[in-house]
């Protein structure tokens, strides 16, 4: 597994540095700059301006100059926001998306699993037709639509929730569920599907004909094979989730990293858009690593050979 592991991490290395190449490329072939939205900045402050961060030399000064701040693990200054560095943004929004992230993720495997595994066992019958149908609304319906709705209804119609901010239970609940709409659907469907793949393998027809309950055979000999596909999914679920749903945030008016980030485009704040998606990427490639590796936790016949 070592070797494995090893390797992993170099090819990680090499898709990060991908990433943050073409990121770099693309925002700065954005036209205008994170100064040119304000009208009123006289053109020699905004020359100054653009040599102070270093604007005013070519793309590939940058681009070296750049890298060469981040092998010292230095994201730089926001070139917008006077005073704050793009590590400092991050330390203080990432926990607020990651706390919404994490309801949502609770919520999208308590429900999912259990809603996949009634619809197999259910195969056919009212319960399996129930939950395609939400499973299938659940993927169809883009969740800034789910969450517009809920906003509406909850919010402005009913009252029940607040309107923006952050700080409380109640300031979680509607954006972790419109979050949650789209994986709890895609963990439902996969569950079934795997799980009904599993219950018609041989050696599941024999723990049936040696006599053992119906339950001992799902839930201690089914359900943890059909779950390895789940684990395959939760891997990017949960690194984008965790590190905020952009649109979300900005529906529920939530100060989060996904917020800034959305801001950062608009403002053409390079080095926050740069420092974000750097730090977005790494918790991609971490987590699928530690998917990988728990693969082995819950099926050990799966083996990290040549």
């Amino acid at each position: 597994m070592g070797n494995y592991i090893f390797k992993r991490i170099i090819s990680s290395i090499i898709t990060l540095w991908a990433v943050i190449t073409i990121t770099f490329l693309l925002a700065h072939a954005i036209p205008g700059g994170p100064f040119s939205k304000n009208e009123k900045l006289p053109p020699a402050i905004r020359k100054q301006m653009e040599a102070r961060y270093n604007l005013d030399k070519s793309t590939w000064w940058q681009y070296k100059d750049y890298m060469k701040h981040l092998l010292k693990f230095d994201l730089g200054p926001s070139m917008v926001y006077k005073g704050k560095t793009v590590q400092r943004m991050i330390h203080n929004e990432f926990p607020k998306s990651a706390q919404l992230g994490i309801v949502a993720v609770l919520i999208s495997i308590l429900i999912g699993i259990p809603f996949g595994i009634t619809s197999a066992l259910r195969q056919g019958k009212w319960q399996d037709h129930t939950v395609m149908v939400l499973a299938t609304l659940g993927i169809t319906v883009p969740s800034f639509v789910f969450a517009t709705l809920l906003y509406y209804f909850f919010v402005v119609k009913l009252g029940w929730f607040p309107s923006r901010g952050w700080g409380s239970a109640a300031h979680v609940v509607l954006p972790a569920i419109a979050l949650a709409g789209s994986p709890t659907a895609s963990i439902s469907r996969i569950t079934r599907s795997s799980l009904l793949d599993v219950i018609r393998q041989d050696y599941i027809r024999t723990a049936k004909a040696k006599g053992l309950p119906d339950k001992v055979v799902v839930y201690k000999h089914a359900l943890k094979n059909a779950l390895i596909p789940v684990v395959t999914y939760l891997g990017p679920l949960i690194a984008s989730i965790l590190t905020g749903s952009f649109v979300i945030e900005k529906i529920f008016v939530i100060p989060g990293l996904g917020s800034e980030f959305v801001d950062s485009i608009g403002n053409r704040d390079y080095t926050v858009i740069l420092g974000v998606t750097i730090f977005f990427a790494t918790f991609l490639i971490i987590c699928n690593l530690i998917v990988d590796i728990v693969y082995v936790l819950v099926d050990p016949r799966i083996k990290y050979e040549k």
